[in-house]
C-alpha cells in the first residue's frame, strides 16, 4: 500500500509518502517540507500564535492534497513538541479537523522515544545487542535503551536545539560566555538522565538520529546524503568539540551555507551541537552511529505492525497502552485515490 506520513515538528510540516507492506521495507516515494518554525510561534501566554494556527492549516491542508495526488490510501498526521506544549493545543487541533479532513494525533515525549527506537532496531536489527538512541528535535531530546523493540528505558527532556537557542542565547553570535554557561548547565540537567541509563546497563551499540545529528556529523565529515542510507556515518565527540569550536562563530547566514545544513535550522545548529557534546560527555560516548530511519519511520512500521493479511488496520483494545495509539490515519477518499492512480501514480 502507499502510505503518506504527516509530521508537524517544531520547524517543519514534513509529509513522507512510502510504498510499504507488512514485513517489508518501506521505500520512500516522495518528501515535501514546509518551514513553520511553530515553536517560535508560541505566544509569552503559552499559546499557538492565530498566524501559526493558520499557517499549520494551510500547511495540512496542502499535504493532504499532496497525498492525494500521489495516491496515498491513508495519510498518518502527528504532532510533536511545538503543538504538545502550546496551552491553546485542542482548539488549533479542531480548527485543523474541521478545515481540513485531517486529525492530528498529538505524540507524547515517550512515544517519540519509543517508535524512534522501533526505528533504530528495525534499521539494525538484532545484532546490534543493547541499543542506546539519541534524537534532538527542535524542542525535545529524546532517549531511549534496551535489548527489545520495546525499550527499557525512554525518556523525553527539554533540551531541543531550538529551545536551547531561544532560551540561552541572546542572539545570532552566542558569547563565550554563553558557550560555557549553557554547556555546563545542560550537563547538569542531564545528570539524572545518565544515572538512569547506568542502571539500564552498558551499550552495546549507541546511535544519534534527527536532521542535527545528520547535519554535526556531515561537517565532521560523514557522507553526504547523496551516497545513499546504508553508508555507515559516525559522529565522534572528538569532532564534534572540534566543530563546535568552529561554528560557534559562524552567524547563521554563513551556517546556512555550508553543506549539509539546511537554511531552515541553521539558527539552532549551535544549541544543537551543545545539547549533543553534553549528553556524549555525560553519557560516556565517544562515537555516536547515525541511523537514517528515525521518528516518521518508526510510526509506519508500528502502523504496519497493526495491519492484518488484508492490509486493513488491526483493530486494537482502547485499554492498550500510549505507544499502541501513535497516530491517528486519515483515510483518502476512494475518489481522490483512484483520480490519482488515473494520472498515474502508483498505488
Amino acid at each position: 500500500m502507499r502510505l503518506g506520513v504527516l509530521d508537524v515538528g517544531s520547524n517543519t510540516v514534513h509529509l513522507l509518502v512510502v510504498d510499504a507492506h507488512r514485513g517489508g521495507h518501506p521505500t520512500p516515494m516522495h518528501s515535501e517540507k514546509t518551514v513553520l518554525r511553530l515553536a517560535e510561534q508560541i505566544t509569552r501566554n503559552g499559546e499557538l500564535s492565530k498566524s501559526g494556527a493558520e499557517a499549520l492549516i494551510r500547511a495540512v491542508s496542502a499535504a493532504r492534497e499532496s497525498a492525494a495526488k500521489l495516491g496515498c490510501e491513508e495519510l498518518m498526521a502527528f504532532a510533536t513538541s511545538a503543538v504538545r506544549e502550546a496551552e491553546n493545543s485542542p482548539k488549533v487541533l479542531r480548527k485543523v479537523a474541521e478545515q481540513t479532513g485531517v486529525e492530528l494525533r498529538v505524540l507524547s515525549g515517550v512515544e517519540e522515544a519509543r517508535l524512534t527506537f522501533l526505528a533504530v532496531r528495525r534499521w539494525f536489527g538484532w545484532s546490534a545487542g543493547d541499543l542506546l538512541v539519541l534524537d534532538i528535535g527542535g524542542g525535545s531530546l529524546e532517549v531511549a535503551m534496551g535489548l527489545d523493540e520495546e525499550p527499557a528505558l525512554a525518556e523525553s527532556l527539554p533540551l531541543g536545539a531550538g529551545r536551547i537557542t531561544r532560551t540561552r542565547f541572546r542572539g545570532d553570535l552566542p558569547s563565550r560566555a554563553e558557550l560555557e554557561e549553557t554547556s555546563e548547565w545542560l550537563e547538569d540537567q542531564l545528570a539524572g538522565l545518565a544515572k538512569r541509563v547506568a542502571k539500564v546497563g552498558r551499550p552495546d551499540r549507541a546511535v544519534a538520529t534527527s536532521k542535527t545529528f545528520r547535519s554535526l556529523a556531515r561537517l565532521t565529515g560523514a557522507a553526504p546524503s547523496a551516497a545513499g542510507p546504508r553508508v555507515r556515518r559516525t559522529l565522534s565527540e572528538t569532532a564534534l568539540r572540534q566543530l563546535l569550536a568552529f561554528i560557534s562563530r559562524m552567524t547563521a547566514a554563513d551556517l546556512a551555507e555550508l553543506e549539509g545544513v539546511s537554511s531552515s535550522r541553521a539558527h539552532q545548529l549551535v544549541g544543537g551541537a551543545l545539547v549533543a557534546r553534553a549528553a556524549m560527555r555525560v553519557l560516556s560516548l565517544e562515537e555516536l552511529e547515525i541511523c537514517p530511519w528515525a521518528l516518521r519511520e518508526g510510526v509506519i512500521l508500528r502502523r504496519l505492525d497493526h495491519s492484518n493479511s488484508s492490509g486493513e488496520t488491526a483493530l486494537t483494545d482502547e485499554s492498550s497502552s500510549s505507544r499502541n495509539r501513535t497516530g491517528d490515519s486519515t483515510r483518502l477518499d476512494d475518489g481522490e485515490v483512484e483520480q490519482a492512480r488515473w494520472k498515474g501514480g502508483k498505488g
